[in-house]
């Protein structure tokens, strides 16, 4: 090796060490603490209602959450189609937790559900602008749903006629 190619190197070795150093610093603290910082990220909270199994699994829904709420938002905004399985508002009646005073724990309290997942993934939450992050009302889902039932939309309006849906939709959630 050349002297010249070997100058060439040396700032890119120095540069890959000066990178693997808060690595090595950080390898016998805890995995949850930052290097170099007192920083300390909170795991996600896991709430969930006893009485009620959750629309999808819980792997499912890690991932897939955000597409299943943008679907429900997509159907419901741009098709009028109204359904409570992957509604955000059913995702709190569900999850919602309360702190040491019986009150219900806000967004912008890192034990809020979504926020707990959220600010671990550090990813913006900006569906409480306009959504309520507590409850409003009681859930209207059915104790036995799970995973296994279609998206309502997929069979109860699919070919309906616009008449045809408004009259389901009318009539969703009444007793026949």
């Amino acid at each position: 090796m050349s002297q010249s190619s070997l100058y060439r190197r040396v700032p890119g070795i120095l540069v890959a060490i000066l990178l693997m150093l808060p690595f090595a610093a950080s390898a016998g603290e805890a995995a949850h603490t930052l290097p170099f910082s007192d920083l300390t990220i909170a795991e996600p909270a896991r709430h969930f209602s006893a009485t009620q199994a959750c629309v999808e699994p819980e792997e499912e829904m890690k991932r897939n959450h955000m597409n299943y709420i943008l679907h429900q938002r997509d159907e419901t905004v741009y098709g009028g189609i109204r359904t409570r399985q992957y509604a955000l508002e059913e995702c709190i009646n569900c999850h919602a937790s309360k702190d040491e005073n019986g009150e219900y724990i806000r967004v912008e309290d890192t034990r809020h559900f979504c926020a707990s997942c959220h600010n671990y993934a550090s990813v913006k939450i900006d569906c409480f602008q306009c959504h309520a992050d507590v409850p409003v009302r009681a859930s209207t889902l059915h104790q036995q749903q799970s995973s296994t039932i279609p998206h309502p939309h997929s069979q109860r309006f699919a070919g309906a006629q616009p008449g045809e849906t408004l009259q389901a939709l009318a009539t969703e959630g009444k007793s026949q």
